[in-house]
């Protein structure tokens, strides 16, 4: 394995330049230009240089590229809660990164060069350990995984040596979807044996969402399309049920829980169903032992949603908004993802010069799409993407790991 000179943090091996795609303005895919020349990033002091083998894609690259983070009716931009916009051009997005460590910063162990990990894709405004008030990731606020190497944070790149886990596997588990779920979850104080609603189930965080119900002990009903049913209950959902006919989407997801209210809802939808799934635990009050809670993390559904409030605090619904989430639930996640106990849910790999071409399948993706997508770079593909490909890339055929590993 390479060493690093006493006055320098880089091996002879690592290049001057990487391949890497540009985020070159908000937009279309268009926006997203691939260069062969893109100079690799050197590791400031407490940080490691991480060669990419594999990074998730998400949501929220989409989003930021075509500006759907308004903090304000009618703006067209990435969020910025921390003040001014984090989010500049060129970037280099993907936030769910798995890799190598090719070199290390000052104050680094040189002994960690050559270890696998994931990386904790947040960009933290202070050390603290329980909170995250102003939350900005890698691939958003600084450059992210899709190109060959990337400088992060020492402490947030985790070990995790895993045989059984590929790399595209490893970042199939990325913190982008599974911390965000797991901060809904506890936001919401979710316990064993409570009723949980999980809507956008087949996603990356619904998927999530489901795995982790189940480890804290609590029951996930999955709202998602019947095609997905049962991947979705290999997962760990107690049911799944149709989002299509809202007309009698309350009285069908009763009759899934034998008529007993659901205790709280992980909504990613939005729009017009989060009246709907409002509905799920009021319907009996003098049935629940607790306040309904709903913790909202997307709006795939619609960004506005028209509720009445006299039926939220009537109701005592407790809602709580969702992004990311803090170092000590990265942490616990890193430990069930050590442990064996959160599986990947990948559908398929794609190489970094065809992001065009995942982006679009991720957009246009069918009734077999469950799980993830990841990227990969074309100099790493042989070995860590080409066994998760699509049949074609010109087809929405499905990856030999589409449902969650036995």
């Amino acid at each position: 394995m390479a060493e690093t000179s006493p006055d320098s943090p880089f091996s002879t091996e690592i290049p001057a330049t990487m391949s890497a795609m540009l985020l070159t303005g908000h937009g279309d895919v268009d926006r997203l230009v691939y260069r062969d020349d893109v100079p690799v990033p050197r590791p400031g002091p407490g940080e490691v240089l991480v060669r990419v083998t594999a990074t998730a894609k998400n949501n929220t690259d989409r989003k930021a590229r075509e500006g759907l983070y308004p903090v304000k009716k009618g703006q067209v931009t990435s969020f910025a809660m921390g003040g001014e916009p984090t989010l500049t051009f060129p970037r280099i997005q993907g936030a769910d990164i798995a890799g190598r460590v090719a070199a290390v910063g000052e104050g680094v162990d040189p002994a960690r060069i050559g270890e696998r990990g994931l990386l904790d894709f947040n960009l933290y405004a202070d050390a603290r350990r329980d909170i995250n008030l102003t939350p900005d990731y890698y691939g958003h606020g600084a450059d992210g995984g899709f190109a060959e190497y990337v400088a992060v944070p020492a402490d947030q790149f985790h070990q995790v040596s895993n045989p059984e886990l590929a790399d595209a596997e490893l970042a199939a588990l990325g913190m982008c979807s599974y911390q965000t779920a797991y901060h809904m979850m506890t936001s919401a104080r979710v316990s064993a044996g409570e009723r949980v609603l999980v809507t956008g189930a087949s996603g990356g965080v619904g998927t999530a969402l489901i795995q982790l119900c189940r480890i804290v002990g609590a029951i996930p009903y999955a709202v998602s399309q019947p095609e997905k049913a049962e991947a979705l209950k290999a997962l760990g959902a107690e049911a799944v049920i149709d989002r299509g006919d809202l007309a009698t989407f309350v009285p069908r997801v009763l009759e899934a829980t034998g008529g007993a209210p659901v205790d709280a809802v992980m909504d990613l939808v939005g729009g017009e169903m989060t009246d709907l799934f409002i509905d799920t635990m009021i319907h009996d009050m003098k049935a629940r032992a607790t306040y309904p809670r709903l913790s909202i993390a997307g709006a795939s559904g619609g960004n506005i949603s028209e509720i009445l409030w006299t039926r939220i605090y009537l109701y005592q619904v407790q809602i709580f908004g969702v992004s990311h989430g803090t170092r000590e639930e990265a942490e616990q996640l890193v430990e069930w993802i050590r442990g064996g106990q959160l599986k990947p849910v990948l559908h398929a790999a794609f190489k970094l010069s065809e992001l065009h071409a995942a982006e679009r399948y991720f957009v246009s993706r069918g009734s077999n799409f469950l799980g993830k997508i990841v990227i990969v770079p074309d100099s790493q593909w042989d070995e860590h993407g080409a066994p998760f490909a699509l049949v074609s890339s010109s087809t929405s055929q499905p990856s030999a790991r589409q449902e969650p590993r036995p």
